[in-house]
């Protein structure tokens, strides 16, 4: 994409979804990596886009919305979290975590600028408490997920598959199933959403990445 282009277009389109399971939580997101013009044109960045990021040892956040303020409230967030830490002498809590990605996502859209600063997190995690999943709007509105969220741009070919074929009683291993197959539907439909799929999962005492793979969708003949 050459220099004149790239004044007039921004990162944008996602799909990033978290599955609560009885026995963790499931965390997962496409890999295409898109600009967008003032015209609505959708341009491919790239296909290896990492959307899942790890935020300290125990809490990772899904992203979704323009690259540049996702990256600044990540690194605020982080050094905010440290210096809490320092300070205290104890581990912020997932709460602790999830309302400082709120308060800083608040602020950041309410900044004038010809470009608003869009950022969407899903943030899950753990803490002697257990394992938590938060959806963190766009708007700074904070809301605990007892049983699912999708965010971006195909979270409206996600929502009916979660909708439809989300329990409370999923494994993680039913709740990854139930991510890729969501993902997999978004990146069919979807122009920003697609490339590969990342999922996570998270535990009381872990988190670990399970599955990194390409996806190509299958389209069916219609004829």
């Amino acid at each position: 994409m050459d220099a004149e282009l790239k004044k007039y277009v921004r990162k944008t389109g996602t799909s990033t979804l978290g599955i609560v399971c009885k026995d963790g939580i499931v965390v997962a997101a496409d890999t295409k990596g898109t600009y967008a013009s003032g015209e609505g044109i959708v341009y491919v960045a790239g296909s290896d886009e990492e959307k899942v990021l790890f935020v300290t040892k125990n809490i990772i956040v899904t992203t979704a919305g323009v690259a540049s303020d996702l990256q600044k409230v990540i690194k605020l967030a982080k050094s905010e979290l440290k210096l809490k830490e320092l300070k205290s002498k104890a581990k912020p809590s997932i709460k602790d975590a999830a309302n400082l990605f709120a308060t800083i996502a608040y602020q950041n859209i309410r900044q004038f600028s010809s470009i608003p600063g869009i950022t969407h997190y899903l943030l899950a995690g753990f803490d002697d408490e257990g394992a938590y999943l938060y959806d963190i709007h766009p708007d700074g509105y904070l809301q605990k997920i007892k049983d699912y969220s999708a965010t971006g741009s195909g979270l409206m070919h996600m929502n009916p598959i979660l909708d439809s074929e989300y329990t409370p009683d999923l494994t993680i291993e039913q709740g990854m199933d139930l991510a890729r197959k969501s993902i997999v539907a978004s990146s069919k439909r979807d122009p920003g959403s697609g490339e590969g799929i990342d999922i996570f999962v998270v535990k009381d005492n872990e988190i670990k990445k399970i599955v990194s793979q390409k996806v190509i969708p299958q389209y069916t003949d219609r004829k």
